[in-house]
């Protein structure tokens, strides 16, 4: 996920909106949510922090639902079906007619050409320009070299073709982020650069809109009545700025706030879980994402696998997990989390071992140990807990680690460069396919600007034939061989453990269903109070 809530309490992204059964079976009240930072703007085009609005405010092409316990299914969204070429480079969309936008105009397929195409526009200035990659004439666009995408046409008022430059199995998944929320193109130009920071310049089709913003103190949403899957259940969603973890829980205790959030304060989990009155009310899901320590190969002696193994083995993740995060979660052997289409549960388990690790330092010409640094932005408590922890482990097994705390621009300006040394970091799902792990991570320019600097054709190869291959077993296949690859024969990866989304909720909250992707931004269409 690109980094949400995390940089305050470690939460990232994919989200999976939960739909109800359409018409409401009571409807009412007021839900009370808290919320971290201020989300700033419903464009989810130029902001990746918060997707909150996006997902209540705004709907996609094509949804994902939850089905269970960190299990999701892609269903029809404002595209009530679609067809995909047998080459796997044409999609085509048909839209629901009769779509609503909250200011009165109906869904086009003009619309769709338009949200896309604003995001490709360099004027723009877009941050998720990435799931709209393989669109056809993309790049040009990006560059300024067209001033349309050749690759995005509304055949008609209620058809509209995405062409891509070759074939790529995630691109439906890609559909389904927030990322993709679908905007009108005259409401949009009319709002010019204040789309998104007001009520009066903020439009979608979703089944909320939005009423009241006071920055820094609070959001009001309100029923859409015209929703074309049905009214929501509830009246009004607050959403209530309360950066403070220890005043969220008073607020909710006192009953002023209907869910309690775990990842805004993780160290309440003992309290909520184990409480007379709360633990019948906690409702949580595993997150399909992952935590990780990072190796930059650039750096030596990482450059010498022998050294990599060693750190792999010198880390007590289950002692980290246990300790830090209450034993909430579940150790990882790789790079994709549980709850991922293709996860594989019988990988290799990586052993702490600090013994071995400290043979293998010997062996690789390092008998006296080595010196090495873990960067995190500075103030990031969740990072430091980690990292101190961490940092008296890899002691016992001879690497003698410094903490560098850095400012958080010049973390990321490092970082992109590729000269940043090891970081622990989480990755969440921002959909539901292997392909936002691997790539991500390490395609040849992302390796480099995420301070792997992971050099290995064979993997960059497979990666792009990953991409383009329709039949889903094969594509697992690959995907699995070259986990084994990266984590265990290159030890390109430091896996730590995935976690549970625990949250807490008032007896009045009915029909919740935590979010299969564990985002802390999530639909809340389908809930019901009953007061």
């Amino acid at each position: 996920m690109r980094f949400s809530k995390w940089l305050c309490a470690i939460g990232i992204a994919f989200i999976c909106v939960v739909y109800g059964a359409g018409t409401a079976l009571a409807q009412g009240g007021v839900l009370r949510i808290p919320y971290l930072e201020d989300p700033k703007t419903a464009d989810c085009q130029t902001q990746t922090i918060s997707y909150l609005l996006p997902l209540n405010c705004f709907d996609r092409l094509v949804e994902c639902i939850t089905v269970g316990p960190g299990e999701s299914k892609i269903v029809p969204g404002l595209a009530e079906r679609w067809e995909i070429s047998d080459d796997g480079r044409v999609y085509t969309f048909y839209l629901r007619k009769g779509v609503f936008f909250h200011h009165g105009t109906e869904l086009t397929a003009d619309d769709v050409v338009y949200t896309f195409d604003r995001m490709l526009d360099p004027n723009t200035r877009a941050l998720n320009t990435d799931i709209l990659d393989w669109v056809e004439g993309a790049r040009e666009r990006m560059d300024g070299k067209a001033i349309y995408t050749k690759g995005l046409e509304a055949l008609d008022r209620y058809t509209v073709q995405i062409t891509l430059r070759g074939p790529y199995a995630p691109f439906l998944a890609v559909m389904a982020s927030p990322q993709a929320s679908i905007y009108n193109r005259e409401f949009t130009i009319k709002s010019g650069n204040r789309f998104g920071l007001t009520p009066e310049t903020t439009s979608g089709t979703g089944p909320f809109v939005m009423k009241e913003y006071v920055l820094n103190d609070h959001l009001l949403l309100v029923a859409n009545e015209d929703y074309y899957r049905g009214r929501p259940q509830v009246d009004e969603i607050l959403v209530r700025i309360t950066p403070d973890p220890e005043t969220l829980r008073m607020l909710f205790e006192a009953g002023e706030i209907d869910i309690f959030d775990c990842d805004y304060a993780v160290s309440q989990i003992p309290y909520f879980t184990n409480h007379p009155k709360w633990k019948d009310y906690v409702a949580s899901s595993p997150r399909v994402g992952i935590y990780y320590y990072s190796i930059n190969q650039r750096i030596k002696p990482f450059d010498d696998v022998r050294v990599r193994k060693a750190l792999q083995m010198a880390i007590d993740r289950k002692l980290i997990l246990d300790e830090l995060f209450y034993g909430k979660g579940h150790l990882e052997n790789g790079i994709m989390p549980r709850g991922l289409i293709c996860h594989n549960p019988d990988l290799p388990v990586i052993e702490y071992d600090p013994e071995k690790a400290k043979a293998l330092l010997a062996q690789a010409g390092y008998p006296d140990g080595v010196e090495m640094e873990i960067a995190q932005v500075s103030g990031a408590r969740q990072w430091l807990r980690i990292n101190e922890v961490v940092q008296a482990m890899l002691r016992e097994a001879g690497f003698k680690a410094r903490i560098r705390q850095m400012d958080e621009a010049a973390f990321y300006a490092t970082r992109s460069t590729g000269d940043l040394p090891s970081y622990v970091q989480v990755w969440s799902a921002d959909f539901n396919d292997p392909d936002n792990f691997f790539y991500t991570f390490f395609a040849p320019k992302n390796t480099v600007a995420r301070s792997f600097n992971y050099e290995s054709q064979e993997v960059f190869d497979a990666l792009e034939k990953g991409r383009s291959l329709s039949d889903q077993g094969e594509r697992c296949e690959l995907y699995r061989k070259l986990e084994q690859v990266i984590v265990q024969r290159d030890a390109a990866w430091v896996p730590l453990f995935s976690l549970e989304h625990v949250y807490v909720l008032q007896p009045r909250v009915k029909n919740f269903v935590a979010p299969w992707n564990g985002w802390s931004d999530m639909s809340y269409y389908g809930i019901r109070l009953e007061d």
